[in-house]
């Protein structure tokens, strides 16, 4: 037990030694603000680099959007541009004894198509006939391939039953076609 009047003995503070680092020379502090100043300029290069990079993509990314957006539209566009010729396809040919009504539809339809392919061709939409061309898979569809008739190279397209449609370069719809196999 402690008497009451006796005073408690003083808390002595612990002895530290002195940890403080030496101060560093002015080359030593000019060599480390060197490595630090080297160490930020490259973190910054990156970081150019990186917003060069962003920017690089949104735009391509952009321009691909503004190019591809209307594929939708466009494929459809096709579908209305196939029918049309189809449905000349089925007029009558030109002949001198037709009724003058006949020769009249058939070139207003034939003026309707060379509209529809004008205007699609100004927003990139291109038809690529296949019929006689080479087979080329970026751009048809073989559906059959029958003997190739005289004077025809194997692999050559003899029938197409639709075109090739490209929008900006890019296939929106292959041609759906007929190759030349052998001969005979």
């Amino acid at each position: 037990m402690t008497d009451p009047q006796t005073p408690a003995p003083a808390e002595t503070a612990p002895e530290t030694p002195d940890t403080t680092a030496p101060e560093p020379t002015p080359e030593e502090r000019i060599a480390a603000l060197e490595a630090e100043l080297a160490e930020m300029k490259d973190r910054w290069l990156r970081a150019e680099a990186e917003v060069q990079n962003v920017r690089h993509r949104g735009k391509d990314e952009a321009e691909k959007a503004r190019n591809y957006a209307v594929q939708k539209f466009a494929t459809d566009m096709t579908e209305v541009a196939e029918n049309l010729r189809r449905g000349i396809d089925l007029l009558p040919k030109p002949a001198e004894d037709e009724p003058e009504i006949i020769g009249k539809m058939r070139g207003g339809f034939e003026g309707v198509e060379r509209f529809l392919l004008q205007r699609l061709e100004v927003h990139g939409v291109h038809r690529k006939p296949a019929e006689g061309q080479v087979f080329d898979p970026e751009l048809h569809q073989a559906m059959s391939e029958a003997p190739a008739p005289e004077g025809v190279e194997p692999g050559t397209v003899i029938q197409a039953w639709t075109s090739a449609w490209t929008l900006n370069g890019r296939l929106l719809k292959p041609a759906m076609v007929v190759v030349a196999g052998k001969p005979g």
